[in-house]
């Protein structure tokens, strides 16, 4: 466990192989590149609808293909046996997964409720938010925003948790926050969804909305991309969806589209 609150893993995003791809230049250091070229010069809401133009094309998947998807995308780079869980940062076998107590099963980080989204193939299946997590901790989150703030979670050392919010670990509080920022570009109301946004509010319910924004913009700072969820936003783009999110590779657009 404690390896992974380091983050190891590969010190180049882009050493993977895949039939047929051409290799992507995604450094994250603020220039234009292939994927992004249409993005450049651009800021404000028009970066936005830029950006939700160029992820919008990717490879959908079933609900049921998510769970060997995550194996491969959450696999724990100490031990290639296991998966990473979100919350609880625990490292727990690929074969643990289910309904049961102690499994791990699929999280969604925007809550499925929020844009009444469930898990029809789209938003519901969309691996740049799903996260293996234990049961009981996935039920403890809920639906709820992200705030700062509570008590102690139980199974989930450093997360807090209060009626109406979740505060993640640390470690992951950026990771949490870019998932998020990628949810309300990608899902703008096509492809027969809700139109999916930020906002300042926690108890948002069944409203296609997250909040709260100015926290996550502060989360997104604090714990910028590492090597683990670079690792992970290049096996989606190569295995499986074929699509980024735009977050991970350009930090810095976050405060160009929300200040």
């Amino acid at each position: 466990m404690g390896a992974y609150f380091a983050h190891p893993g590969l010190t180049s995003p882009t050493g993977f192989a895949f039939a047929g791809a051409q290799p992507t230049s995604t450094s994250g250091g603020g220039g234009a590149d292939d994927y992004y070229k249409t993005a450049a010069g651009h800021t404000g809401p028009a970066l936005k609808t830029a950006l939700h133009t160029i992820i919008k094309t990717q490879q959908k998947l079933g609900y049921d293909q998510v769970w060997d998807a995550l194996k491969a995308t959450d696999e724990d780079p100490a031990n290639t046996a296991n998966v990473v869980l979100l919350y609880s940062g625990r490292s727990q076998s690929k074969s643990g997964n289910g309904g049961g107590a102690d499994n791990w099963n699929r999280e969604h980080v925007w809550a499925k409720s929020h844009g009444d989204f469930g898990t029809a193939t789209g938003p519901g299946t969309d691996l740049h938010h799903l996260r293996p997590e234990d049961v009981s901790v996935n039920a403890d989150r809920g639906n709820k925003d992200f705030d700062q703030g509570g008590s102690p979670a139980a199974e989930a050392p450093g997360n807090l948790t209060d009626a109406d919010s979740w505060e993640p670990r640390d470690a992951v509080k950026g990771d949490v926050a870019r998932m998020l920022f990628y949810m309300a570009v990608r899902y703008q109301g096509g492809d027969g969804f809700a139109d999916l946004e930020l906002n300042d509010s926690v108890n948002n319910g069944s409203k296609p909305y997250q909040g709260r924004l100015s926290v996550l913009r502060n989360w997104h700072a604090q714990d910028p991309p590492d090597a683990f969820e670079r690792r992970r936003n290049q096996v989606i783009y190569e295995t499986y969806q074929r699509n980024r999110n735009p977050f991970i590779d350009h930090p810095e657009w976050v405060s160009a589209i929300w200040g």
